[in-house]
């Protein structure tokens, strides 16, 4: 075979090669099923556990649409907002264009240190379930956002059971007598309808007052002989 002619073949081969890539990149990552720019989470860098839920939907999206690191990465100037965009800005400066996995260890560098561990323990052991304030469904999956921040290995199990402990004895003891242990959804579900449907865990005492004061407390004699005579 001629040079030339073995030439162009070599051509033909390399582009139909290079054809070949550009397909399986398109069907490895269709670009049009990728959520839209504000589907995507945003991250603030405030509240106890914000990045963690920032980086796990991100990575949903890369596994469930097989989104490369380079499109993610080219994304956080948009996806990063008030005191986290700052830094975002600083650390780009500093550093250059990396990669999503890169981005992602500098985020839990950043925000999972030693004083947000000991502030986020510290928000979960003094959060006392109060019925006159707390929904049981917003405060339960609070306590269990703070928990599994904290322990990502701990139980399913183990978790219930920690967030139950701060219920108080009386109602702790009604959800447990409720249902079997189960699911999250579950436990919410009893400690809706026990909370809505009767007086356990909650503190009935109301002071005596007299209507005439609108609000004056009415003293009572505590000791026997401070009463008077019964007629």
């Amino acid at each position: 075979m001629p040079i030339l002619d073995r030439n162009v073949l070599n051509l033909k081969n390399g582009l139909h090669h290079t054809v070949s890539i550009n397909a399986e990149v398109e069907t490895s990552c269709n670009f049009k099923d990728i959520p839209r720019l504000e589907e995507w989470p945003t991250s603030s860098g405030e509240g106890e556990y914000n990045h963690m839920e920032f980086m796990k939907t991100i990575y949903m999206f890369k596994e469930d649409f097989k989104i490369p690191d380079e499109y993610i990465s080219a994304r956080l100037h948009s996806l990063f907002t008030k005191s986290a965009k700052k830094w975002y800005y600083k650390m780009r400066q500093d550093h250059g264009k990396n990669s999503w996995t890169w981005w992602k260890e500098q985020v839990i560098s950043k925000w999972e240190n030693a004083s947000w561990k000991f502030k986020t323990e510290n928000s979960f052991e003094e959060s006392i379930f109060d019925i006159e304030r707390d929904k049981p469904m917003s405060w339960f999956f609070q306590q269990k956002g703070r928990l599994t921040a904290l322990h990502p290995d701990m139980s399913e199990t183990m978790i219930h059971k920690r967030i139950l402990r701060k219920c108080g004895g009386d109602l702790e003891h009604a959800i447990r007598r409720c249902i079997e242990p189960c699911s999250t959804e579950d436990y919410i579900s009893a400690m809706e309808d026990i909370t809505t449907r009767t007086k356990i865990g909650r503190n009935w005492y109301k002071p005596l007052m007299d209507n005439k004061t609108y609000g004056k407390l009415i003293s009572r004699p505590n000791k026997p002989q401070d009463r008077a005579p019964l007629k």
